[in-house]
């Protein structure tokens, strides 16, 4: 149970954090900036992977706790647990920012800025870096250590910083799936669960070839 509130507690910061940042830029003609939002991503994630890397390993994205069953690096018992809790989270994350910003309309949701289909292999390609990178730098499913987080962080703060405007940069299903039910536009939610899932499983052969 301490692992399942862990992954609820982790992920909530994360949309909190992350989506709120995009929220509150909103509200502010642009007080935070696109670069602002980015890091703020990176930072909540790496500092959610210090506090609870120790405890649930920090997934905070059931694409990643996919890809890790996949693996084999993840039982496959606690699966289900893991989204369960990882959903739960961002949901919550959305309707504390729904109280908190109610003329709000899309909550910091994804959305693609050009086409479905261009917005759905930026997300496929970052996803699947993005695991792939988890992978090298996690001990088993733990994503720990002193340089897994920075790491990890820094990796989500990049591909923020540069595909964030074209497609959102997700690589997160539960991310985006939060915003897109409590505000009502899931009209792009597809994209957002297929294609961020779809990466990370991708990831799974490559690392199992290129691994030492």
């Amino acid at each position: 149970m301490k692992k399942y509130i862990a992954e609820l507690l982790g992920t909530y910061a994360m949309v909190f954090a992350g989506t709120g940042a995009i929220v509150i830029d909103q509200q502010t003609n642009g007080s935070i900036s696109h670069a602002g939002i980015a890091i703020t991503f990176g930072l909540v994630v790496m500092s959610m992977i210090y506090a609870f890397g120790e405890i649930s390993g920090a997934h905070l994205n059931p694409a990643v706790s996919i890809a890790f069953t996949i693996s084999g690096k993840f039982p496959l018992r606690e699966l289900t647990p893991y989204i369960v809790s990882q959903l739960l989270g961002a949901i919550a994350a959305s309707f504390t920012l729904k109280i908190l910003f109610p003329s709000n309309q899309l909550l910091g949701g994804t959305f693609p800025a050009g086409s479905s289909l261009q917005s759905f292999v930026l997300e496929f390609i970052l996803t699947f870096f993005l695991v792939l990178v988890i992978f090298n730098v996690a001990r088993g499913s733990k994503e720990q250590g002193m340089f897994a987080g920075l790491a990890i962080g820094g990796f989500v703060a990049l591909e923020a910083m540069f595909a964030g405007p074209i497609c959102g940069a997700s690589m997160n299903p539960a991310r985006s799936l939060a915003p897109a039910i409590v505000s009502g536009h899931t009209e792009y939610l597809w994209i957002y669960l297929t294609a961020t899932t779809a990466g990370a499983v991708l990831a799974v052969p490559v690392w199992k070839f290129l691994k030492p």
